[in-house]
């Protein structure tokens, strides 16, 4: 039996992995306005259901990677696996709204420890430097094809078996990756005893972020609570800065003169996450309970945004390539926000061909958009791919979760009978701020590190294996 053979099974382990902590981050859009009659939940119960997983995965992200590189990325990788696959049940079985809130946390937090490994795993069991280039092709390509499988397996789960079986979903293909990662040899520290975790500066950025999204959800009804989540938050963020420049390894270490370029591309994903998710969660319920669409009608709907983030990877790396990652930038969030503003028109009775054209102007900019601006925060730091990469994941998470929160909390619930003028209001500010962002990215590309294409330029593969090698 050759060693390719041998490998098989845990590619598809690891990539399997990969792709459900994906998948999970939109499947369950689908399934909001089921869970919501099921469980009696509102439309601040329905923001947790999505924003239980995105919290821990947005604030452990940072310091998974370096619990992996203590104790072992196998180690973590099963843990967070066999995590994922209990809290999976859990969900399936919910019998209300916070034990199903409860469980998704739980979901998350198993998927941010498996996350890191995946690819860690995957890399270190590689024969050579071709077969490691080509393994990580393949685990970028599954994450690309997670975003616009989301809501159409969503919808075929939803309107076949109902919304519990798009959690049952889980529970067989992590059973099935559990077999050959716990085939592996057991693995060690990357460098033993100098991977010190920063548990407290972990913790904080956990607190901080939970307590800031259940201000921006609880707002509405809770006004008082809100001041004090929010007060809070402020406070454990002031003091996640002190522990952080004290710490001896902290989560993220950024050279000084590398902090304001990476600062604005962090600040550019944060927001575009905020947007997009924010946007879907209230797309997928107007699509559902304003249009009448079923499960899987709503989920094909949402392809004509989905798919061009695949679908134009390749042209819109060769474009970044040409014209630089700052004005690539500025580029997808111009024509995101005619998108958006085509999104916002449509809702309010348009035609739906006209709708879903709308959603593919959106998504096409996205596709520009989404890799320039990683390629930007990777340009920032060139020496550190490893600190780059982790500051934008956990930025784009971060935002994503708040703007789960923020549409949530702003557009209301989808049965009240302002929530589609609601609606059309965000996705209008939506595309004000993509438009004022572009011009900065514009404007900001006159002073910020802008490459383009070359020799030395790393392509995504390389800087993935970079980051692993460090």
């Amino acid at each position: 039996m050759t060693a390719e053979r041998v490998r098989w099974p845990l590619t598809l382990a690891l990539c399997g992995g990969y792709f459900l902590v994906l998948l999970d981050v939109t499947v369950v859009n689908i399934a909001l306005p089921q869970i919501g009659s099921d469980l009696h939940a509102d439309g601040s119960g329905l923001a947790w259901t999505v924003d239980a997983y995105a919290v821990p995965l947005a604030a452990l992200l940072l310091g998974s990677g370096a619990i992996g590189d203590r104790l072992g990325h196998r180690r973590v990788a099963l843990l967070g696996l066999a995590g994922f696959g209990v809290a999976s049940v859990l969900c399936a079985l919910a019998p209300t709204i916070g034990v199903l809130i409860a469980a998704r946390a739980m979901q998350g937090t198993g998927a941010a420890l498996m996350l890191p490994g995946t690819l860690a795993l995957l890399v270190a069991n590689a024969r050579d430097e071709n077969a490691r280039n080509r393994l990580v092709g393949v685990w970028a390509a599954t994450g690309g094809a997670a975003l616009p499988a989301g809501p159409v397996i969503g919808g075929l789960l939803v309107q076949a078996a109902g919304w519990r079986a798009v959690f049952w979903l889980s529970v067989p293909v992590v059973v099935l990756a559990l077999i050959p990662v716990l085939g592996l040899a057991r693995s060690r520290a990357t460098t033993p005893g100098s991977n010190t975790v920063d548990w407290g500066g972990a913790a904080l950025l956990v607190t901080g972020l939970a307590c800031l999204v259940s201000a921006i959800i609880e707002a509405p009804r809770l006004p008082w609570l809100a001041v004090s989540l929010g007060t809070i938050a402020a406070g454990v963020a002031c003091w996640f800065v002190v522990v952080e420049r004290r710490a001896r390894y902290p989560l993220l270490r950024i050279p000084h003169g590398a902090r304001r370029a990476l600062a604005a591309a962090c600040a550019v994903s944060g927001v575009m996450n905020l947007c997009v998710l924010g946007g879907l969660f209230l797309l997928t319920q107007l699509f559902q309970n304003v249009r009448g669409l079923s499960p899987v009608a709503a989920g094909f709907a949402t392809l004509p945004a989905m798919l061009p983030l695949p679908l134009l990877g390749a042209a819109a790396g060769r474009l970044i390539a040409r014209i630089g990652v700052w004005r690539g930038s500025a580029l997808g969030l111009m024509v995101s926000a005619v998108g958006f503003a085509g999104i916002a028109v449509m809702i309010t009775g348009g035609g739906s061909v006209l709708l879903l054209c709308s959603l593919a102007v959106w998504g096409a900019g996205l596709a520009i958009l989404t890799p320039a601006i990683v390629a930007a925060a990777l340009h920032a730091v060139p020496d550190s791919p490893g600190a780059a990469s982790g500051a934008s994941n956990t930025s784009r998470q971060t935002g994503g979760a708040l703007g789960v929160a923020l549409f949530a909390a702003l557009a209301g619930p989808a049965t009240g009978t302002s929530f589609t003028a609601h609606a059309c209001a965000l996705f209008l500010a939506a595309a004000v701020t993509f438009a004022v962002l572009g011009v900065l990215c514009g404007v900001g590309s006159r002073y910020l590190p802008e490459r383009s294409a070359s020799p030395d330029l790393p392509s995504p593969t390389m800087v993935r294996t970079k980051r692993i090698n460090s």
